[in-house]
């Protein structure tokens, strides 16, 4: 069994509100969970002392079990100091695509052109 310890969404249509819960990872997002270890509300400011609420012990506990952390989930435990979040590094994305690369040549060779 995999777990994961991710975020469960509640509260109303455009007004989100998170619980940070310890999940079966098959089992769906707001669905059942087998611990909840805090709280997390992204519309108060970013500085609000509660807009994570975390019992800290509880996810280092399940994290030595064996729970992966989602990205966000990741960066929300790095804020409070229970984990380090690897940094992740695509020099891939930042690359135009192939039809754009396409187009960059023949502007490239029409300029070229043009001079010559």
């Amino acid at each position: 069994m995999s777990l994961k310890i991710r975020l469960s969404r509640g509260g109303a249509k455009k007004r989100p509100f998170y619980r940070v819960v310890v999940a079966d990872s098959r089992s769906p997002r707001d669905g059942r969970f087998i611990e909840r270890l805090g709280t997390f509300d992204p519309l108060k400011p970013k500085d609000a002392a509660d807009r994570l609420v975390l019992d800290a012990e509880k996810a280092q506990e399940w994290i030595a079990k064996g729970a992966q952390a989602t990205d966000r989930v990741a960066r929300l435990l790095e804020s409070v100091g229970v984990g380090k979040r690897e940094a992740h590094n695509n020099p891939q994305k930042a690359q135009p695509k192939k039809k754009a690369q396409e187009r960059a040549a023949a502007a490239a060779a029409a300029a070229e052109a043009a001079s010559a």
